[in-house]
């Protein structure tokens, strides 16, 4: 902009002085090209968002197909899916062609009107050469020198709209970006000296109650006490409040009301970069990243020794399954630990969160959808794992509560018992109505 701008502004003033006329032209056909570039860049901006919102819509559409492949598969619904995403496809094509149509007629448009502005100026010194603006004389080496500047004159005017175009593009690519980078930072929180100094954490819930936007209560005045070192097993229905008690644990979610203390200190007073580098979370499917095995047990703690990676591969009983892999420690991994089986892919994870050295580790069931030989390997590692530390396991498996120190059952909410595995089947309660119906809890 600054160019195009600036280079015109100087070609005038070196113009003006030994051709008025040829200047007057060159200023009245300068404005055109920029008012018609803005005139159709409008309607081509407005195409082109609606074009990126099409594209995005028709990954997701293509992405959830390939991620539900099987499914589709079983249910026989992959010919249908394809041709939902075949017809997706074929509009994204039809309004490309229409967004470049816009895109080329914009282009044809400031090429013409830069072509005949220069047309128009070359005619005049011509006819003015010949003797016809008598008004208005010029000289043959002034003449030239005009037409040689004329298109350098033009020239900015046109690649400011070529970048135009390529502005409207990053602007289609970027509005998603934008909501994000503008969104408001929470409120900033101060901690105390020595507040996190206890290790392994205690952790106490008093009257804890949350609510979801959509008006629907996950907890309703949670009271509980995790014991330092302590392995405790969440157990309970589907919706009874596992993952949401597990949420504010790491941090993720603020109770509506009641207090989470962190030995002495409230949650609410600690700052949520501190407190999550106390932390070590394990969902059901754990997240692998493009890399190698190396960086991705690392990724909670870049700095780790190779000794210290080794002794946490072992403590998982990972250490054997990686050294045979093709390069040991530096084999590359695909994303979502591509190239693994389920358990291959929970036992780095649990090697991971054993090398961050957290004094908290909250795992969702790290047991599920695996087979018997490598249930009993993650269950194992556990055992081992919890030595020093406090575990919190969402336990959807009995057989991973049973070997918990504790185990709590929530239910609608709320928690309805609080005791050890065997104690809590003899009471005939909740637990041993779960119990009874099955080998999962969830």
């Amino acid at each position: 902009m600054g160019t195009a701008a600036l280079v015109p502004l100087v070609l005038l003033v070196l113009i003006a002085p030994r051709d008025w006329f040829s200047a007057s032209v060159l200023l009245l056909t300068a404005p055109l090209i920029p008012l018609f570039m803005f005139l159709i860049g409008k309607g081509a901006e407005r195409l082109n968002q609606r074009q990126w919102l099409q594209l995005q819509r028709l990954g997701g559409r293509l992405l959830d197909a390939i991620q539900g492949l099987t499914t589709l598969k079983l249910l026989s619904a992959s010919r249908r899916e394809a041709k939902v995403v075949a017809r997706l496809a074929d509009e994204y094509r039809s309004s490309t062609m229409v967004v470049l149509r816009v895109a080329f007629l914009s282009s044809l448009v400031l090429e013409f009107l830069a072509t005949v502005s220069i047309a128009v100026v070359a005619v005049f010194i011509g006819f003015r050469l010949y003797g016809y603006f008598e008004w208005a004389p010029i000289g043959y080496e002034t003449g030239l020198f005009v037409l040689l500047l004329a298109p350098e004159f033009y020239l900015p005017l046109r690649d400011l709209g070529s970048r135009y175009h390529t502005r409207m593009e990053a602007i289609g690519a970027t509005e998603g970006i934008l909501r994000i980078l503008q969104a408001p930072l929470p409120a900033p929180h101060t901690q105390t000296k020595g507040a996190l100094s206890s290790k392994p954490v205690e952790i106490r819930l008093a009257q804890v109650y949350y609510t979801y936007p959509q008006g629907r209560a996950a907890l309703r005045g949670v009271d509980l006490e995790i014991r330092p070192g302590e392995w405790l097993a969440l157990v309970g229905q589907s919706g009874a409040g596992k993952s949401t008690l597990a949420q504010i644990l790491l941090g993720f979610l603020r109770p509506d009301s009641g207090k989470v203390r962190i030995g002495d200190m409230d949650l609410a007073a600690i700052d949520p970069a501190a407190w999550r580098r106390e932390l070590a979370w394990i969902p059901q499917r754990p997240q692998l990243f493009s890399g190698s095995v190396l960086d991705n047990l690392c990724l909670g703690r870049p700095e780790a020794s190779p000794a210290e990676v080794r002794r946490a591969a072992e403590m998982v009983g990972a250490a054997e399954l990686i050294e045979n892999l093709p390069q040991g420690y530096q084999t590359r991994l695909g994303e979502r630990g591509q190239g693994l089986s389920g358990g291959e892919i929970q036992r780095l994870a649990l090697a991971r969160a054993v090398l961050r050295d957290a004094r908290l580790i909250v795992l969702d069931e790290p047991t599920a959808s695996l087979d018997p030989a490598n249930e009993a390997h993650i269950r194992a590692a556990l055992g081992r794992l919890a030595g020093g530390r406090t575990l919190c396991v969402i336990a959807h498996r009995l057989d991973t509560a049973a070997a918990a120190d504790r185990v709590v059952v929530l239910q609608g909410g709320r928690v309805v018992e609080d005791g050890g595995h065997a104690e809590l089947l003899l009471r005939g309660g909740p637990y041993a109505a779960i119990a009874k119906a099955g080998t999962r809890a969830e």
